[in-house]
């Protein structure tokens, strides 16, 4: 297969899925059948292909590969696709959670089923081509374009305020890339082309621009992760979104964000990553002891949940912008860890929902009587969201305050209280869900997980526990990428210039 372009079959195969059920028509029933089927089976020869060019990937290098470049628009823009150690692993990670998405969406959704399929699906070859894309234009039509679909997901097949969530995720992420197209344009007529790969080896921004083009992508990769202050779209798109939806919102899309600061803030604006990096540790722990702090008042799983999600973000950015080797690697496990736990999470929430209809907190209590196969489950999910030594959760934690601990203690002594809060408001969560009386008539009857929920949820349970006792299977990967990441970052530093580092100084 090494002759074919891989990296384009796996981007666009969801796209000829999709065609294949826009073409079947028939009774409404056998079409939504059809469409369940086409979906499980494209997104599950999706995650064999992107296995295979896992297991092809070399770790031992940091050049990009699998690399496929063409004339696309001309005047320097063209169609430019490959993978490095950074981004291989979200490929894998996007195409592993999808058929997970389409089975725990087999009986929850019953109208719309074959448009419901196909939004997922063009959803999936636009999120896979955010991590592939090697040309800032590409770049962006996926990063944009992956907001139509899950807009859809959300506003038609979401909750009761579904259009105001759907509006609300929509018009954050599409102002916070508005700027983020304005530093494209800049660094297109500066440099003269828009590929990644060339502006990363050869392209020099002088102080005043790069700090521009800093902020401007920050705005739009703070609202996507999202970073405090601007995560007030996430809570609510949680809630009303469908369970699949809150699966993809959590694992894949939040991670778009940090990918985001790795492959364009770090390299091509050290000088300003360095000089910023005071405001990025502060904005950190604010959304780690914040959030968690929310997170302890809430009522609503889900929001539970989203708010944990935005404070373990938080260790991600720190991790990131500590510009050190551990950080950035416990960042990067810290993404492909939360996006395995937190769609678990979700999906966990999903499996009662889809039998009491209620995600009040106080509607549940004493669930181990009745479901104890999905009370060992959601254990193991909550024990790695609290950060437990033998899961994956624990790893990523570690090494981000391992990394920043070596630029600024005070930092890690107060996003060390969050691994602290964080164990309140999970372990709180599932004594008031799975423990105490079963009291609650509604409750008495109730089932355990089904075959189909438990071939869901077995796997996630395997990978987050072989993700915590076996790390090195992602280091593998990313180790050689992430040392020539922060030498680059070192280079750019040594030849910053004296009013940059100056300044740099001054904010610390």
């Amino acid at each position: 297969m090494s002759h074919l372009p891989i990296l384009s079959i796996i981007t666009f195969l969801p796209v000829l899925g999709a065609f294949v059920i826009l073409l079947s028509r028939g009774e409404p029933a056998r079409t939504a059948n059809t469409a369940r089927w086409v979906a499980l089976i494209t997104t599950i020869v999706e995650l064999v292909l992107s296995i295979y060019i896992w297991g092809n990937f070399n770790g031992s290098t940091a050049a990009f590969q699998f690399e496929e470049k063409t004339n696309w628009l001309g005047f320097g823009i063209g169609y430019h696709m490959g993978v490095d150690g950074i981004s291989m692993l979200f490929v894998v990670l996007t195409a592993g959670l999808m058929p997970f998405c389409i089975l725990a969406s087999w009986e929850s959704i019953q109208t719309r089923v074959a448009e419901y399929m196909i939004a997922f699906l063009l959803l999936e070859t636009l999120m896979i081509g955010v991590f592939a894309a090697l040309d800032l234009i590409l770049f962006y039509v996926f990063f944009e374009g992956g907001l139509i679909p899950m807009f859809l997901i959300i506003g038609v097949w979401g909750g009761g305020r579904r259009v105001y969530a759907s509006f609300k995720f929509f018009l954050y992420t599409l102002l916070g890339s508005v700027l983020m197209l304005l530093a494209i344009l800049w660094m297109y007529l500066y440099a003269g082309t828009t590929d990644i790969a060339v502006l990363l080896k050869s392209a020099h921004f002088p102080v005043g621009m790069q700090a521009f083009l800093w902020f401007a992508f920050l705005a739009s990769f703070a609202v996507k992760m999202p970073m405090w202050p601007l995560h007030t779209w996430l809570p609510d798109a949680h809630v009303e979104a469908p369970t699949a939806g809150s699966v993809i919102l959590a694992g894949i899309l939040l991670k778009m964000g940090g990918y985001g600061f790795l492959r364009f803030s770090l390299p091509m604006f050290a000088g300003a990553s360095h000089t910023f990096m005071p405001l990025i540790f502060a904005l950190s722990v604010v959304a780690i002891i914040y959030t968690s702090f929310v997170a302890l008042a809430q009522e609503d799983v889900k929001k539970l949940i989203a708010y944990s999600s935005v404070a373990h973000m938080g260790f991600v950015t720190m991790g990131i912008f500590s510009l050190t080797h551990q950080g950035i690697e416990g960042g990067i496990f810290q993404m492909l860890s939360h996006g395995v736990v937190s769609g678990a999470l979700f999906l966990c929430v999903g499996v009662i929902y889809d039998r009491m209809h209620t995600r009040e907190i106080a509607a549940y209590g004493g669930l181990v009587a009745r479901m104890p196969v999905y009370a060992a489950c959601l254990m193991v999910f909550t024990l790695a969201n609290v950060g437990l030594p033998g899961t994956g959760g624990f790893v990523g934690e570690f090494l981000t305050m391992l990394g920043t601990f070596r630029v600024n203690t005070w930092v890690v002594i107060f996003a060390a209280t969050g691994a602290i809060l964080s164990a309140a408001y999970m372990l709180y969560l599932y004594w008031r869900v799975i423990f105490g009386r079963l009291v609650k008539p509604a409750l008495q009857t109730i089932q355990d997980l089904s075959l189909r929920e438990f071939a869901i949820l077995s796997p996630l349970v395997i990978i987050t526990i072989i993700m915590g006792i076996y790390p090195n299977f992602v280091f593998d990967v990313t180790r050689a990428s992430v040392a020539n990441l922060v030498h680059q970052s070192q280079m750019a530093l040594a030849a910053q210039p004296p009013k940059l580092a100056a300044l740099g100084e001054m904010a610390r």
